[in-house]
């Protein structure tokens, strides 16, 4: 009864501090926000109606984000493309070199890691990049952003098995962690901590600020996402099949346990769970979208998707959530009980994320579409 207590507390906490993505009319990262939660107050409209697509023809395994009405995100050749509310071609610049991360935008400058194993600050008003930071593996990760005592920092992971951190004016090193194997996810960040699990089944906890790895954890299986943070809760799932609830103190692990447990089916978790105040969503291999209780740990619902469901991540927007499957399409459920809601069929693979800016969600497809959903 004590530790129930403790978890129907925090989750109180949770609900009546929010996270997510906020009232804020940007999406600049990965997931809306640093802490990956994959939550967002903004309500999407009852009955979407496409507003218009672009297609580039380029090939694309990036999420689009969001600044000042501008769609960006960058194609697998390493092109950064920029489209406006209207659906017109606002941006574009060619690094040259390919690219399978997501960006990241912050004082209207756009953060990319390269395949080319580099990190890359790239100036949107002068269209010029402004440094460069070279890792010794490929980044496939979204950069994320923190807040240190004495200046921003940027943090990712590189397959040469480190999490940097680096000035975000300067690009220079600031510290850097060992892992035991790639680093494929974006990192995710609390107020003080960065959060990061890897290739070598270990989820880590690092002060970016004091240079310390705080505390780790070994899973049943290497982790192929990210984690996702809401309030002193991490959420991470593994390719074995299991979904983790660890509860940090100060950067220590308390606790932790396992929501979901592997079973003979293999299902595994290639994308970041989404949580809510109140419960967590994750899409399994299994082609299931399954609601959890995060007090009680039991599945509440889970709904059965329609074709492969690759590596999109949900996103739960109030009190409802966007899912794309790998075959193409869009749902939009209920959060509450699981009931579709809204469909649409790009007819393309999605592998990305949505974003979700000024009344409208952005779906961006394997083949480089843009579909822009809102009202009518």
């Amino acid at each position: 009864m004590k530790r129930l207590a403790i978890l129907l507390t925090s989750v109180m906490l949770c609900a009546c501090s929010g996270t997510g993505g906020g009232d804020r009319s940007d999406w600049p990262l990965f997931r809306g926000d640093a802490s990956l939660s994959g939550y967002t107050r903004r309500s999407l409209p009852d009955d979407p109606v496409l507003l218009w697509s672009l297609s580039t023809g380029s090939r694309t395994v990036s999420s689009p984000v969001v600044l000042d009405g501008t769609v960006y995100w960058c194609d697998t050749k390493g092109t950064v493309i920029g489209v406006d509310s209207k659906g017109d071609t606002a941006f574009v610049y060619r690094f040259g070199t390919p690219v399978e991360s997501i960006p990241m935008i912050h004082d209207s400058v756009i953060y990319l890691g390269r395949i080319d194993g580099r990190l890359a600050a790239l100036s949107l008003s002068e269209r010029d990049t402004l440094w460069t930071f070279p890792t010794m593996g490929q980044i496939s990760g979204s950069p994320n952003i923190m807040k240190l005592k004495d200046r921003d920092a940027v943090v990712f992971g590189s397959y040469d098995y480190l999490m940097y951190c680096v000035d975000r004016e300067t690009g220079e090193l600031i510290n850097s962690f060992e892992s035991g194997y790639y680093l494929n996810g974006a990192v995710a960040v609390t107020e003080t901590f960065s959060v990061y699990g890897g290739c070598d089944a270990w989820l880590r906890v690092v002060d970016c600020q004091k240079g310390t790895v705080t505390d780790s954890l070994q899973l049943d299986g290497y982790v192929p996402a990210s984690p996702a943070i809401i309030g002193d809760y991490v959420y991470v799932g593994d390719y074995s099949g299991n979904i983790y609830e660890v509860l940090l103190d100060d950067g220590k692990i308390l606790r932790y346990r396992k929501m979901m447990e592997a079973d003979q089916n293999n299902a595994s978790f290639t994308s970041v769970p989404a949580v809510s105040p109140k419960r967590l969503y994750a899409l399994s291999s299994d082609r299931n979208l399954y609601c959890l209780d995060r007090v009680s740990g039991n599945v509440l619902w889970k709904v059965l998707l329609k074709g492969n469901v690759g590596e999109s991540s949900p996103l739960v927007c109030s009190d409802k959530v966007i899912v794309c499957s790998k075959s193409g399409i869009v749902s939009v459920l209920d959060a509450e009980d699981g009931s579709l809601l809204w469909e649409y069929d790009t007819g393309e693979q999605i592998v990305s994320s949505p974003a979700v800016a000024d009344g409208r969600f952005h779906i961006l497809t394997a083949k480089g579409t843009l579909f822009c959903f809102g009202k009518e």
